[in-house]
């Protein structure tokens, strides 16, 4: 039964009819579809995300065997290797005994995923849906769409706002143009999403910048698969990046953008200690 908060339609929306829909994007767990507004995700199989941590825990391996720019894209980025490296890798699961490729490493790696996946899909309909912070939900009756490769077209009854860009592209591009105004104000709308985020006993631990995604004038967030409502967890999160030698900007990939602004990353800084410490964070938090 779809949440309260989830709009019904008893239509899906036209648009997602017409023609294919571009493949726009993939995580561990999804990979996503996206028309002129909206986007339908496809489930991986427990298979396919195997395959993808056996890809990954094997990443440096794998960019050996690679061209030199082909490598070096491997770790930058999901892209076409990966996906043909986890399909080689799925086929040499099928035929390598179970338990040659399933060690104990990559049983943890998938039940640490598993977990936490579905606890941040579990906190973000509790606790999110209908707010600011996430893009809008639909659902609708069932429908078959057509999808931009394999497999050619989903089943699909429930649709996401699609994001104009993920903040990490937003801010690439307004540091490209010059606009280092409109930058910072994109990471004060983040700060204070993030905030937002705390006083209803939510904290993402893996809110790096491609995860964050743009609608008109806020920030919401894309994958829900880090978030967390325990306290110890954040209280670890905070001491790990209490003692991190990295400057807060320059942890979430924002150096190469303020080289020539250290005033807008001493400024991020001064804000994201002040807000992010075990004491602030005790003082607006719901439960300990």
């Amino acid at each position: 039964m779809a949440s309260p908060q989830i709009q019904v339609l008893t239509h899906a929306p036209a648009e997602l009819m017409r023609g294919k829909l571009v493949r726009l994007g993939e995580g561990i767990g999804k990979v996503v579809y996206a028309s002129p507004n909206w986007v339908v995700k496809r489930e991986r199989t427990p298979f396919e995300i195997v395959g993808l941590i056996v890809v990954w825990k094997n990443v440096r391996k794998f960019q050996r065997l690679l061209p030199g720019s082909m490598g070096k894209r491997l770790l930058e980025k999901p892209s076409r290797q990966i996906r043909f490296l986890r399909v080689v890798a799925q086929a040499g699961m099928a035929v390598v005994p179970r338990a040659v490729w399933f060690t104990a490493n990559i049983k943890q790696v998938w039940r640490q995923y598993h977990l936490r996946s579905a606890r941040g899909e579990r906190l973000a309909r509790e606790h999110l849906q209908g707010t600011a912070l996430v893009p809008e939900e639909i659902a609708f009756p069932s429908i078959r769409v057509s999808v931009g490769g394999w497999p050619g077209s989903l089943t699909v009854s429930s649709a996401t706002e699609r994001v104009e860009a993920t903040l990490y592209e937003r801010l690439d591009s307004l540091a490209s143009a010059g606009f280092f105004d409109e930058f910072e104000l994109w990471l004060v709308r983040l700060l204070d999403a993030r905030q937002k985020g705390w006083t209803l006993g939510l904290f993402s631990l893996d809110a790096h910048l491609k995860n964050i995604g743009i609608v008109e004038d806020r920030v919401v967030l894309i994958d829900p698969g880090g978030l967390t409502n325990r306290w110890v967890d954040v209280e670890k999160k905070l001491a790990e990046d209490e003692q991190a030698a990295a400057a807060p900007h320059a942890r979430l990939g924002l150096a190469k953008f303020l080289g020539a602004r250290p005033d807008i990353a001493a400024r991020f800084d001064a804000r994201w200690r002040g807000m992010l410490n075990r004491e602030a964070m005790r003082e607006i938090w719901p439960e300990k």
